[in-house]
């Protein structure tokens, strides 16, 4: 009975969880930097493939991926994010927005989290 109920659910589980979810690209992302030293948060604005400096951190967005259809529901961005100083590699992968500490940057004095992903290119973003 027991093995029945547990195959039973196990079922239901693949049933209701195997649904993935559309993607759009977007254009670009909005991200936030946090320097822990002294407390200060700047929000970097960022087209597809462009990069910016935050600190002694080179950040690149590689792209920003946001549901279909619903653009200010969550995102989720490829980034790189190297040390300026000696080009070493820190990070390098997915982030999501809704998420941020399922797979983040581990720096002592700096953190990087996605807020958004972008609809349209951002003129005054870096390229």
């Amino acid at each position: 009975m027991k093995k029945r109920l547990l195959l039973g659910v196990l079922c239901l589980g693949l049933a209701t969880g195997a649904v993935a979810q559309d993607a759009t690209l977007g254009q670009g992302g909005v991200l936030r930097g946090l320097d822990k030293v002294n407390g200060n948060l700047t929000d970097i604005e960022l087209n597809n493939g462009a990069s910016a400096e935050f600190g002694r951190l080179k950040v690149t967005l590689e792209e920003c991926r946001f549901p279909t259809g619903n653009p200010s529901g969550d995102a989720w961005a490829y980034l790189n994010i190297l040390d300026s100083r000696d080009d070493e590699e820190l990070f390098a992968g997915w982030m999501v927005a809704s998420s941020p500490a399922l797979n983040a940057l581990d720096h002592p004095r700096y953190d990087v989290w996605v807020l958004r992903c972008r609809t349209e290119a951002v003129a005054g973003a870096s390229e």
